[in-house]
């Protein structure tokens, strides 16, 4: 069973992340599918994100969940049945969730050079003009853009902005966290960002700061 990683945040607070190598017949094994979920597996034309998403029914399986505990609001933002929040994500042959009882968001991208062309659209490139290596820009921009993905996520409201609207803290590549701030219209919300890098890949996932829940 390729669970890759799990990392405990706090007694309430889980990630899990699942490496992709096995076959649709194997994954679709030792899980039970509500009807909507076969449905859309089905409608699926890449038999990768079939794959992705019945890992992620193993990685909710292994936190005590089966599909038939979550569901989606009118945004898309899934919900676990018995109050606790998850968040989702999927890139290539990774997938993740991260289950707590506070707010939370994750997401995994694969770090590519073409993250530096579309930068401007969703963080103030200046900002990291003092990088010199091309390959700790891409790193660093990689985090900045899986920190606001993750972001996006958790605060779930439409009209949101990456770039007007969510703001990451600089941060040092090998402390491994930082921080960021939401703020739209009248609502505010601080987050702590933690990421991992792994075979080419970055993984970051937020907590909204408890003395700041809306």
């Amino acid at each position: 069973m390729p669970l890759y990683k799990t990392i405990t945040i706090n007694p309430h607070t889980r990630v899990a992340i699942w490496k992709i190598e096995e076959s649709i017949k194997t994954l679709s094994g030792g899980i039970s599918l509500t009807q909507n979920s076969r449905t859309r597996i089905a409608s699926m034309k890449s038999e990768l994100h079939q794959k992705g998403y019945l890992s992620i029914r193993h990685l909710l399986a292994l936190e005590g969940y089966t599909d038939f505990d979550l569901y989606y609001d009118k945004n898309g933002k899934p919900h676990l049945k018995d109050g606790n929040h998850i968040s989702i994500t999927h890139s290539f042959q990774f997938t993740a969730i991260i289950i707590s009882d506070l707010e939370v968001g994750i997401d995994i991208e694969k770090q590519r050079r073409k993250i530096i062309t579309i930068a401007p659209k969703f963080t103030p490139v200046e900002e990291y003009a003092s990088v010199k290596k091309q390959q700790d820009l891409i790193r660093k921009l990689t985090v900045v853009w899986c920190a606001k993905e993750s972001l996006y996520k958790s605060f779930a409201i439409k009209g949101i902005s990456f770039l007007q609207h969510i703001y990451v803290e600089d941060f040092n590549l090998s402390e491994k966290k930082t921080t960021a701030h939401v703020h739209y219209k009248k609502k505010h919300q601080d987050y702590a960002i933690s990421f991992i890098e792994f075979e080419g890949f970055t993984c970051a996932y937020v907590l909204i700061t408890e003395d700041n829940m809306m």
